[in-house]
């Protein structure tokens, strides 16, 4: 979930291509703030549709959009040129970002990858050291790319022992059904078709996010200066992401069909791959936030992303972890 977060849709044609999801429901007596917030489709981001469908933004005065980037390694600049006012990304995208100076900041961890990003390869290979001098389809600067770089790293390899092929997560599934890549990184939905081609029996699972816990971390981020001018926007954010999270608790059949209305899935499809992914309740939120050297901490991941991106020379140097994030909301909230 690594220099840009996931789904199964993340490259900006333009503005007029972005697919909005715009939040309705009930009427509010008190005048709604709007807020422009880019996304990728993505199972782990369940929540937040639930939160669009069932009026829950609009309960707390927000007039939320979400907009549907193609390539998640876009919404960083998008933030930066108020295209959207925040997004949804993962953890080592907002280290990337923050080191050339962009000044976002994590105000909610939204959920972990648990499986959901994966590498898959033709059946007859079994181990990363196998992936020396292959083809490897995967998205650069995305959740796919850290992932990959992040196995190859924990087996004595680099970028430099593969044959990197550029391609979105929804292309990989058609490069590999037709042969063109034997390897592909990738994520829900597309990890799914992957794995059930040729009857499930032609492609598997390599390694995963669940090899790598909390490593992969979707996050809300805003830029710093957003953060301080608008923070009561910033906690309705969070308030209506609970409550969609309480919903998918308390009535997940109707929960399941609104988010596959948002992801283009059967309600059945979103069952299964929510296994994938473990989303953050208020309580985790907290430990996220709090000192410790496990990756389910900032403080603990936030290294291990650093070493990994100074090692592909993405970055030259680590931004200050406590510096990319602000706690204030969540703390407030879990009070």
């Amino acid at each position: 979930m690594p220099f840009a977060r996931r789904v199964a849709l993340r490259t900006l044609a333009s503005l007029a291509a972005f697919a909005s999801l715009t939040v309705s429901g009930v009427q509010v007596a008190q005048a709604e703030s709007t807020m422009n917030i880019g996304t990728v489709v993505w199972i782990g981001y369940g929540p937040f549709y639930v939160a669009a469908a069932k009026g829950f933004f609009k309960k707390y005065g927000l007039d939320a959009k979400l907009q549907n980037f193609n390539d998640p390694a876009l919404i960083p600049s998008a933030i930066a040129s108020k295209a959207v006012d925040g997004g949804m990304l993962t953890y080592d995208q907002v280290i990337g970002s923050d080191a050339k100076g962009l000044h976002l900041q994590v105000v909610m961890p939204i959920d972990y990858s648990n499986g959901a990003d994966a590498i898959v390869a033709k059946t007859d290979i079994t181990k990363i050291s196998q992936f020396k001098g292959q083809k490897i389809g995967y998205n650069p600067l995305s959740p796919s790319d850290f992932l990959l770089s992040y196995a190859l790293l924990k087996n004595g390899m680099g970028e430099k022992d593969i044959q990197s092929i550029s391609m979105t997560p929804e292309q990989v599934p058609a490069a590999m059904a037709s042969g063109g890549i034997p390897i592909g990184v990738t994520y829900e939905p597309s990890l799914s078709q992957i794995v059930a081609m040729g009857g499930g029996k032609k492609f598997h699972v390599v390694f995963s996010s669940k090899d790598a816990p909390g490593l992969i971390t979707d996050v809300l981020v805003f830029n710093k200066a957003y953060i301080a001018a608008h923070p009561k926007e910033v906690k309705a954010t969070i308030q209506a992401y609970l409550e969609g999270l309480a919903y998918m608790k308390s009535d997940p059949d109707d929960a399941d069909a609104i988010i596959g209305k948002a992801m283009g899935i059967s309600a059945k499809d979103v069952k299964d791959q929510m296994s994938g992914v473990f989303n953050i309740p208020l309580a985790g939120m907290v430990k996220t936030f709090t000192k410790s050297t496990a990756t389910t901490s900032l403080y603990g991941s936030g290294p291990v992303i650093g070493k990994v991106l100074m090692g592909k020379k993405q970055i030259s140097s680590v931004p200050p972890i406590a510096e990319t994030f602000d706690a204030k909301f969540v703390m407030e909230l879990a009070k």
